[in-house]
């Protein structure tokens, strides 16, 4: 390791300091407990009346969601996924680990979610749609009284195409925002990095809508859409590193979940613990949902993050404090990984920031892992995710059989409640992955 400063100390120095990144450093799996995670008393959280404003503006649009999507139809517009539990992987998951899984752990499948196929959906289309819906306000073309099926028109189109969308991305947040700014009319803009799966690019450009490659990582095709907009004024750039926005549509997911967990009879207190495992790549998407979660289930639910062994851009932003001033290639790590929504550097600043005394704690996974998830997962329950989707299905066995992670229930009174605990691992995307992919998945173990 070289002597250049990162935060004004040496990486020596830092992996002295805390030496779980030394051993995240060498590609091994690290458990890291959140030292500055901290309890939250019962007012509300300072985005909590954004959050209800973007679930009241999401509601708006259901009635063009359900004509534009006829697959929404059922739900009335609303773009939502099943919470499956999913006892026979569990069962795996507990056999591969020669130990027994305590509690329940269920599946949020947003692997499932209408139109993208990814947690993208989420904060990608609700981005898209609240630019259209301030763009047509703006031009006297509507108002939040009115029926939104009105944007599904040829003259919303028409007015639409005016004007232009533009995103960095690794896949599937391009893929989301893609199919909706082509829906509603806009000229759109992916500036996609070279980790980006070749099928999604070839659905995008089916649609219309322009792919611009690169060969470098994620930070770059995120700048390079930024220069897009900063040069075209008619341009509207989709920030994944920083968008409230995005932040806010992910966070909706919350309040939604605890519908569902009400509907199923499931109970989150203090005896009966929730602990929500989800993939991170930059962080918007878990971010999101984390916060959404903490503002609704207070202390009785703990979120851990889960990414990569090449990728840990999260773990680095928030266990040095140093947030988006610090890449993974600081470390000596590649950033190279086949859970391509994961591959990321360096975390959005914005997020970690937001989130840092609201997440529980995060673990890396290592590529070969996925597979092995992807293939039990298949085998177990009949569902198919993506390799990336998969990282926060093992999240029990983090907590419950490292010494790090049965110290952090230990240290929060919650060793004790582990039968009566819900889990849910957060699947982020599959259902749009091609036959032919789905096959080299599943081959790979």
């Amino acid at each position: 390791m070289n002597e250049r400063l990162v935060g004004g100390k040496t990486i020596e120095e830092w992996t002295k300091q805390l030496p779980v990144l030394g051993t995240m450093a060498e590609d091994e799996e690290v458990f890291w407990g959140n030292k500055r995670y901290s309890l939250v008393d019962g007012s509300p959280l300072e985005l909590e009346d954004q959050i209800k404003d973007a679930s009241d503006r999401l509601g708006r649009f259901a009635s063009f969601i359900k004509i534009a999507y006829p697959e929404t139809a059922e739900a009335e517009g609303i773009i939502e996924s099943p919470l499956v539990e999913i006892n026979k992987f569990q069962d795996k998951l507990g056999e591969w680990h020669q130990s027994e899984i305590e509690g329940t752990l269920f599946l949020k499948s947003d692997n499932e979610l209408p139109i993208s196929g990814s947690i993208k959906a989420r904060g990608g289309i609700y981005e898209v749609l609240k630019h259209a819906e301030d763009l047509a306000i703006a031009h006297n073309l509507i108002k939040p009284e009115d029926d939104y099926s009105a944007f599904g028109s040829q003259a919303f189109r028409d007015f639409f195409s005016n004007y232009s969308i533009a995103v960095g991305s690794t896949g599937n947040l391009g893929l989301s925002i893609g199919l909706i700014g082509a829906k509603l009319g806009f000229k759109v803009t992916v500036h996609m990095s070279a980790d980006a799966k070749a099928w999604k690019k070839n659905k995008l450009r089916s649609l219309g809508v322009e792919v611009v490659e690169y060969a470098s990582d994620y930070s770059v095709a995120v700048e390079q859409g930024r220069k897009q907009a900063e040069s075209d004024p008619t341009c509207y750039f989709i920030d994944d590193e920083n968008s409230v926005n995005l932040f806010l549509g992910y966070a909706v997911a919350a309040e939604r979940l605890k519908r569902q967990l009400d509907e199923k009879g499931i109970l989150v207190d203090s005896d009966h613990p929730l602990f929500v495992y989800l993939p991170c790549g930059v962080g918007g998407g878990p971010g999101g949902i984390a916060y959404g979660l903490k503002a609704i289930f207070k202390n009785n639910v703990h979120c851990f993050f889960a990414e990569p062994v090449q990728s840990p851009c999260m773990l680095l932003s928030l266990a040095t404090g140093l947030h988006d001033a610090i890449s993974v290639n600081d470390f000596g790590l590649s950033n190279m990984t086949a859970a391509d929504g994961l591959a990321v550097g360096r975390s959005s600043g914005f997020v970690s920031k937001t989130i840092e005394s609201l997440l529980a704690g995060l673990f890396t996974v290592r590529d070969e892992k996925l597979f092995v998830m992807v293939k039990g997962m298949w085998d177990s329950e009949g569902i198919f995710l993506e390799p990336s989707a998969t990282a926060g299905a093992i999240g029990p066995v983090k907590l419950l059989e490292t010494a790090e992670g049965r110290e952090f229930l230990q240290s929060n009174g919650l060793l004790e409640k582990m039968k009566d605990a819900t889990h849910i691992a957060w699947a982020t995307g599959g259902s749009m992955v091609p036959d032919q992919e789905r096959k080299n998945y599943l081959q790979k173990i």
